[in-house]
């Protein structure tokens, strides 16, 4: 994720627009560093797995719909962005729940 967010950066700096690219982008570049602390902090974050799957998934179809705009000029899919973000916002929301579910024992 965080190769394709610096794939994408360079695409929109070298592409002139920014509009779409530089959003996927971010959100890849934001959300890189994320996952591989979830993954490295599984064994004590009881909702780590789950927060990761959904926030990777969301981060997936939200870029990949942006892309696909810049692109092909059409949409992923009908509804694809707002699909994706609603899955980092649930992701985000399961990462702080992870403040009030006991952690695994080691």
């Amino acid at each position: 994720m965080g190769a394709a967010g610096v794939a994408l950066a360079a695409a929109a700096s070298h592409g002139g627009d920014t509009l779409f690219l530089g959003s996927a982008s971010a959100m890849c570049l934001a959300h890189a560093p994320v996952l591989l602390g979830l993954y490295l902090g599984q064994t004590f974050f009881r909702t780590a797995t789950l927060a990761a799957l959904v926030l990777g998934l969301g981060t997936i179809v939200f870029a990949g719909d942006l892309v696909s705009r810049h692109y092909l000029g059409d949409r992923l899919f009908a509804m694809a962005a707002p699909a994706g973000g609603t899955l980092m916002m649930l992701g985000w929301l399961l990462v702080a729940a992870a403040a009030f579910f006991r952690t695994k024992e080691v």
